[in-house]
């Protein structure tokens, strides 16, 4: 009864989610003990700017590896990898753009 619940809660959010950052991947991160803000520290670490990060995440959803992915052996070996995003390009750049825009210091540091 339970799961039947979150997977309904999980289908409702998919549905109405008012972009792809939200559709694609708030809901498979919310069962995570790392938090998307993170791993895109990160991506930050290991990329360091917009434009190889961005380069990096697309290149990850399209073709998941634990050889380049950013996240600990333990994570991986508990977690797994995860599965290949099969969305359009264009929803890709704009939930990676939107997941750029929230978690970004660039800006917001005084």
């Amino acid at each position: 009864m339970v799961k039947k619940l979150f997977m309904l809660l999980v289908l409702s959010i998919v549905v109405f989610a008012d972009n792809a950052y939200e559709r694609h991947c708030v809901p498979c991160h919310r069962e995570l003990p790392t938090d998307l803000q993170g791993m895109f520290k990160n991506y930050l670490l290991v990329y360091s700017g917009e434009e190889t990060v961005k380069a990096a995440l697309r290149h990850y959803m399209r073709y998941p590896s634990k050889h380049i992915s950013v996240m600990s052996d333990l994570f991986i070996d508990t977690y797994g990898i995860k599965q290949k995003l099969n969305i359009s390009d264009q929803e890709l750049k704009e939930a990676i753009d939107l997941y750029w825009e929230k978690y970004k210091v660039f800006g917001k540091l005084n």
